[in-house]
């Protein structure tokens, strides 16, 4: 789906919150690049995807009701097999209808399992008095226990993307903190200025979430998006 049929179809059904395949198809138009989710609306489709795709894969429920997918069960890692599979299914399905029964349920996504990098976070929210304001940090469950993040109102430029990754305590993580795999400075400099563009040119969003991105020596990749639309209504 193209970027305005996504816009379209979310208005026609009166809903704000994109699920995440929908989400990651608007950044990866925009250049951003992102772990493709597949939907798989049956259990045979997501054993047959996840074949095609190649082991070890990830399952994660697809819902425009459900935000938080770990917090409920909605996810599964390392699945190794069809049989893994299929059992992850079943379990994300009645993980959901016990925690939150009226959900929607649109199906499972199936994606590629990635190489773990260092994770960090790359938002968006809307300041009533300065618009877009982009967020920068240390990512995964870091960003909640620590709120070790930085801030720049959109545009930014390339200095304004260079100050924000510099500015959080963390930051010697990034380098390469005793012996870890340091991340690519100039390349996550570049994917926060990709982002700063997709907001600037998509002034529906009203909130944007990549959590985590993967950073490694030779590049980034966002796992997980989330992206809130400005009320339908």
């Amino acid at each position: 789906m193209t970027k305005q049929q996504i816009l379209n179809q979310a208005a026609k059904e009166k809903r704000a919150l994109l699920t995440e395949i929908e989400s990651k198809e608007l950044l990866k138009d925009a250049g951003i690049p992102v772990v493709e989710a597949k939907l798989a609306k049956t259990k045979v489709e997501a054993i047959s995807i996840s074949k095609k795709i190649g082991f070890p894969v990830v399952l994660k429920v697809v819902s425009p009701d459900i935000t938080h997918k770990s917090d409920i069960g909605g996810v599964k890692l390392g699945l190794k097999n069809g049989a893994q599979v299929g059992r992850a299914y079943s379990e994300i399905l009645a993980a959901v209808k016990k925690h939150q029964r009226k959900a929607k349920i649109v199906g499972v996504s199936v994606q590629k399992m990635v190489r773990p990098g260092v994770e960090i976070i790359i938002g968006m929210t809307k300041d009533p008095q300065f618009g877009p304001v982009m967020m920068f940090g240390l990512g995964g469950i870091l960003v909640e226990v620590l709120k070790d993040v930085s801030f720049k109102i959109v545009p930014l430029v390339k200095r304004d993307a260079r100050d924000m990754i510099r500015e959080i305590k963390g930051y010697p993580v990034l380098e390469g903190y005793r012996g870890q795999e340091p991340a690519d400075i100039p390349y996550l400099e570049g994917l926060i200025l990709k982002v700063s563009e997709f907001i600037e040119k998509t002034p529906e969003i009203k909130e944007l979430d990549l959590n985590p991105v993967f950073a490694y020596k030779d590049g980034a990749i966002a796992v997980d998006a989330r992206v809130i639309l400005e009320s339908a209504s």
